[in-house]
Order: C-alpha cells, then structure tokens, then sequence
C-alpha cells in the first residue's frame, strides 16, 4: 500500500522538534509522500527547507485567510517562488468567516491574488473554507480556478457537487470519522473516485482512532480506512486511486511509488 498525505503543516510545534520521528513512522505506515503546507511568510521558508532536505516532502507557498496583519505574498513573488521544483502548489488560501468578523473585504483580495498566481504558472490552489461556502464558489468562479482541491472538507455534499462542477478536487481530513459529522461522511460516499483526496492537516484532527492525539502524517492511513468502509472499498483501493488523484493534481510531484 502506498498513500499520500495530501495536506500537513510540518513546521508546527509538535512536529517540527520530531521530525525524524514523524517521517520514520509515514514510512511504517506506508505513507511515502507529503504535502507541506504554507501559511505565511515565515512558515514558507519552514517548509520550503523541510521539503529541500527530504526527497519526499514537497510543499506550498501561500498566506491563510486568518490573519489580517499577516504579511502578504505579491502575485510575482509567488510565481517567483513556484520556479523551485519542490514548490507545487499555491496556498493555503480561501475564505474564514468563523475567526475573521466585520469587512473581510482583505480576504476576498488575498484569496484572489492566489488564485490568479496559481492560474498563471498552472498550479492547483489549496482552499481553506470555513462559514463562508457561497462567498468561496462565487470568487472560484469570478477568478476562473483552473485547478485546486477543497481541502479539510467540512461541507455538504450541494457544495462538493459546486467545486467539483468548477474542476476542484475534495479532500478529506480526519473529521470524516467523527460521529458528529454526518454530512462529511454522506459527502464522502458521494464523491467520485477520481476526484477524492485524503489528509491529516496535522498537527491538528486526529482521525478515530487517535482522537485526542496530536496527528501527524503516518495517521492519514485511518481516513483512508474510514473512507473504505463508507464506500465499501477496501484500504488499498482508496489508497491507490487518491494517490492517482494527487499526481493528477500536483503535476510536479514525481510518482515515487516504484522507489
């Protein structure tokens, strides 16, 4: 079994000071690769180097939506920085109206100049949403993604239709083995094979069974299981087709499977 980590924040306290650690048990796990994600400035320059060091690691630049003081990355800098070949998409971006209250007019701007970075240099753009699904489709559709994937997916299964009808792809964290999340778990029987990817997101939700646990890349594999028992597949069968569905995605990421 091989199976990707499509979404983890490596750099973050609790992984970053057991780093061997973290990539020892990806590999007892059969997890061969990870996406490091940007959230800043700083936190770019983290995983860009963690992704520099190790042959399986690659990354993303980009600034979340969760911070309004956080410094911005210019639409050039961005496609500057996606001529490395470790940098192969843009984001995390997109739209928080849980955290974020009053004129989030700062927002839609951001989440707009990473989508035209990533239309430019033809990347897939990683969308953070949260209480804010119609004003995230409307600037998908206003900015004409080209390609991205709804990442933590957290919403129905209406608005997995509306992303994958925009080209996106759905990817699941591990709140679809949480109890309380039924219509993630309908969302995750519905979408189609070739469309579904899987993350921890890590440090943070922990699949059933290490709920409670600090997550971390090797975890992905338990919603990987979950997700084949909603769909009545088999671990391998997930395993393989999100994995297809990453390299589909993130074109620059070097099918590792046969090493």
């Amino acid at each position: 079994m091989y199976i990707i980590d499509s979404h983890c924040h490596l750099n973050f306290e609790g992984l970053k000071e057991r780093l061997p650690e973290v990539l020892s048990n990806m590999e007892e796990n059969g997890v061969g690769q990870a996406l490091a994600i940007s959230v800043s400035r700083q936190s770019f320059a983290e995983v860009s180097a963690i992704a520099e060091a190790h042959g399986h690691i690659y990354c993303t630049i980009g600034v979340h939506p969760d911070s309004k003081e956080a410094e911005e990355f210019s639409i050039a800098e961005m496609v500057a920085a996606a001529a490395s070949p470790k940098v192969v998409g843009i984001g995390e971006t997109g739209l928080d109206y849980y955290w974020c209250k009053g004129d989030l007019s700062w927002q839609h701007k951001r989440f707009a100049d990473h989508i035209e970075a990533a239309n430019q240099i033809g990347l897939p753009v990683i969308v953070h949403t949260r209480d804010a699904a119609a004003d995230t489709l409307s600037i998908l559709k206003e900015c004409r993604v080209n390609s991205g994937v709804i990442h933590c997916f957290s919403e129905d299964i209406g608005f997995a239709r509306a992303a994958m009808d925009l080209g996106l792809y759905i990817s699941f964290s591990g709140i679809v083995t949480f109890k309380n999340a039924p219509l993630v778990q309908e969302a995750a029987k519905y979408v189609p094979d070739d469309r579904i990817l899987v993350e921890t997101d890590a440090p943070f939700l922990a699949p059933v069974p290490k709920r409670g646990r600090q997550n971390e890349p090797a975890f992905v594999r338990h919603t990987a299981e979950h997700i084949a028992k909603l769909r009545n597949q088999t671990l391998e069968q997930v395993a393989a087709y999100t994995t297809e569905n990453f390299y589909r995605l993130f074109k620059k990421v070097p099918d590792m499977r046969a090493g």
